[in-house]
């Protein structure tokens, strides 16, 4: 289990997410993958971060099984834990273009919703199975990805949304077939790598600027939800059942 960086090329760094069975990440893997933008972005060197993983899918969201074992401590480091995460990538220095193949679910929406670039596997999709799992947080970043009834309507019935859906709504760059993924996520990251290294650095900071939500500040108010819903003891009702047989189907 892995957060690792690597420079296939002049200009591009890969951070890849390896947590198998499925990368749902523990707390310390979301402070990892954090840390391993943010240093890849503060490399003068560095023009473009790519966000990668390993394994069936993208990124399954926090530990659930974690919060189980851990209670309160695990989903207040979960947490903070993706508010770092996804916080990192926002604000990384250079843009981060997101390669995603498989599924991409709950953090995994936090991590796209705030890349700059996503290039997808025709395999992917996309969604928020938080009401499923005791939990709420991220229609900040599902809501930069679909129209806002959409986003709502993915997020109280918990469906995903296709690679396709959602290169259709302008959010996903480029479609591919999953083994063209990372050439197509290399290709796209050295056109933005070739551009010089200080105005990307400026423009990134710009576009930033200029955004109409506050992703932070957004983001914080929809965790303290999640954790009401601790509180009163309703996440933990629903995430007990997560994995287990409920009403003739997978909870």
């Amino acid at each position: 289990m892995s957060v690792s960086t690597s420079s296939p090329e002049k200009g591009i760094s890969v951070v890849t997410v390896d947590f198998p069975p499925v990368n749902a990440l523990p707390v310390s893997g979301w402070y990892a993958l954090a840390d391993a933008v943010r240093a890849a972005g503060r490399d003068p060197r560095v023009r473009c971060v790519v966000l990668a993983a390993e394994g069936r899918g993208f990124n399954a969201g926090v530990d659930i099984k974690e919060i189980q074992a851990q209670g309160a401590s695990a989903l207040v480091g979960a947490n903070r834990g993706c508010f770092e995460a996804f916080a990192a990538v926002y604000e990384c220095e250079v843009p981060v273009l997101a390669a995603v193949h498989g599924f991409c679910l709950g953090g995994g929406i936090g991590l796209v919703g705030n890349a700059d670039v996503i290039v997808a596997s025709e395999d992917a999709t996309f969604g928020l199975p938080e009401l499923d799992r005791g939990a709420l947080g991220a229609a900040t970043h599902l809501a930069r990805l679909v129209p806002q009834h959409l986003m709502r309507a993915l997020y109280y019935t918990s469906r995903t949304a296709t690679a396709a859906e959602l290169h259709a709504h302008g959010s996903v760059w480029q479609v591919v077939p999953r083994d063209g993924l990372r050439a197509a996520a290399l290709e796209s990251a050295r056109e933005i790598a070739a551009k010089d290294g200080e105005l990307l650095r400026l423009a990134k900071a710009a576009i930033n600027g200029i955004d109409p939500v506050d992703v932070r500040r957004s983001y914080r108010f929809e965790q303290g939800f999640t954790y009401e819903a601790s509180t009163v003891g309703v996440a933990d009702r629903v995430r007990d059942t997560f994995g287990a047989e409920r009403d003739g189907a997978q909870a």
